[in-house]
């Protein structure tokens, strides 16, 4: 347990913010031990994976604790499906890549997603055409208020877009030790429906692609879009995509003609970064923090210096103009601290 511990490290802004106490616990026991410490003292608690979806407004008067649990085991259901269980410790990335080498479908449209396994399910994570949702299996939890390990299955952890049980009614609640996701061994179900997949496929000669193929076009487009948040602090999308009623659109587009939606029965889903650059935000700075110059979705700290109160202040002013201007409220998806 160490004392007045920077953060710094341990979110990718990088924004400077300070734990009252800081553990990294790798066993059950050790999580145990640090928790019971947080309730004897009255402590709140923060609990750390990859750091890539939070942003720290300011100190933490609690217990910071580093998830990392690691390992990574398969069982074979029958010829096509094959359980993969993740530690929540373990890197996304590294697992999708895990999981392609052994020919494991299902992972690979959710290539080089920041973060670790660990918060997959609470953010319901997901890009071109996937979400956690459509391989999950169950979880493994620890119960905070009796420190009991529990199992949640598809249904109980009600997914929804970019949220779960762990992001309402159970947030705060129970920490993630072990995802399950149920994987194809040979039938792989080749998901190309985006365009943006499809140009890339294109562009790669390829037209019956594999899953390690579709894995390589999304990371290619991705490192194409989205900063490194190694080289600037950033948490991938800041904000969700909105959805609103179709009789809002059908008036919006009246007024804005070239508006972008993907409806789905009565609701429309419009893209919050197309919101944000028609109010004039790709690229733009204020201080320290800023919008991506080529994903307006993406706030940056931009010189490195940015304090998470900055880049909050930012946001705000983002979801104010595009509230003013097209009436829709913007919902940050990066957890706030």
């Amino acid at each position: 347990m160490q004392e007045h511990f920077s953060l710094k490290p341990y979110n990718t802004f990088g924004v400077e913010a300070q734990a009252k106490y800081f553990a990294e616990v790798s066993t059950l026991e050790e999580l145990k031990e640090a928790i019971l410490f947080a309730k004897n003292h009255s402590l709140p608690l923060l609990f750390l994976g990859g750091g890539s979806n939070i942003l720290l407004t300011k100190d933490f008067d609690g217990i910071a604790i580093k998830l990392n649990l690691k390992g990574i085991s398969e069982e074979s259901i029958n010829e096509n499906e094959v359980l993969v269980t993740a530690k929540a410790g373990e890197n996304w990335h590294e697992l999708v890549m895990y999981c392609l080498q052994k020919n494991y479908g299902g992972l690979e449209n959710l290539s080089l997603i920041p973060g670790n396994v660990g918060t997959s399910p609470m953010q319901n994570i997901g890009a071109y055409g996937t979400e956690i949702k459509d391989i999950f299996e169950s979880c493994q939890v620890l119960d905070l208020q009796d420190l009991e390990l529990k199992t949640f299955n598809l249904e109980q952890c009600r997914f929804g877009y970019r949220d779960s049980i762990f992001k309402q009614e159970g947030k705060g609640r129970y920490v993630i030790l072990e995802v399950i996701f149920k994987l194809t061994q040979k039938d792989h179900h080749i998901k190309t429906e985006y365009g943006a997949i499809q140009s890339e496929l294109k562009n790669m000669g390829i037209e019956t692609p594999t899953i390690q193929d579709i894995s390589k076009a999304v990371i290619h487009i991705r490192q194409s879009k989205l900063p490194d948040p190694k080289e600037i602090g950033n948490a991938g999308s800041f904000f969700k995509n909105p959805t609103i009623p179709l009789a809002q659109f059908e008036a919006l587009k009246q007024k804005f003609e070239n508006i972008q939606g993907y409806p789905n029965g009565n609701q429309v889903k419009v893209p919050a970064g197309w919101l944000i650059e028609q109010c004039g935000w790709k690229g733009k700075q204020i201080g320290n923090a800023a919008s991506h110059k080529l994903q307006s979705l993406v706030i940056i700290n931009a010189t490195g210096s940015a304090t998470g109160k900055e880049i909050f202040d930012f946001s705000t002013e983002i979801i104010n103009s595009v509230k003013e201007r097209f009436g829709i409220e913007l919902e940050r998806e990066v957890n706030i601290i």
